[in-house]
């Protein structure tokens, strides 16, 4: 949290945490809003609302449970969009940020490995 404090006097820091952010955001983003609601019908399932589709892409294996996906993308809402004045709760954002990174890299390379692998068979 001291370091959250420290983000208007020290322009290296605000800077990471910017970066990370932002990168956090463009992949929640990339993975649940542009690649999730077309990997259904690429492998010949059919498309739903994007619960279905989340219901699904646990199922099938390519994310971690739903509900987590949904709390990750609250999580992503909640940095990008009222980037946080109180030291604390921005510190505790980054946090959880963090520790659902591993979630995240676990969803692109599994739909990834699912494309990969019905380009293989066509």
């Amino acid at each position: 949290m001291t370091l959250v404090a420290e983000l208007n006097n020290d322009e290296d820091l605000a800077e990471r945490v910017e970066a990370f952010i932002s990168r956090f955001g463009r992949l929640q983003d990339t993975l649940g809003d542009k690649l999730l609601p077309h990997l259904p019908a690429f492998v010949g399932e059919r498309t739903a609302t994007a619960v279905d589709n989340l219901d699904r892409a646990e199922r099938l294996g390519w994310i971690k449970p739903s509900d987590s996906w949904l709390e990750t993308r609250k999580l992503r809402n909640k940095m990008v969009h009222e980037y946080i004045e109180v030291p604390e709760v921005l510190a505790d954002a980054l946090n959880t940020g963090h520790q659902c990174v591993a979630d995240l890299v676990y969803a692109a390379s599994r739909m990834l490995a699912e494309i990969d692998k019905r380009i293989v068979e066509k």
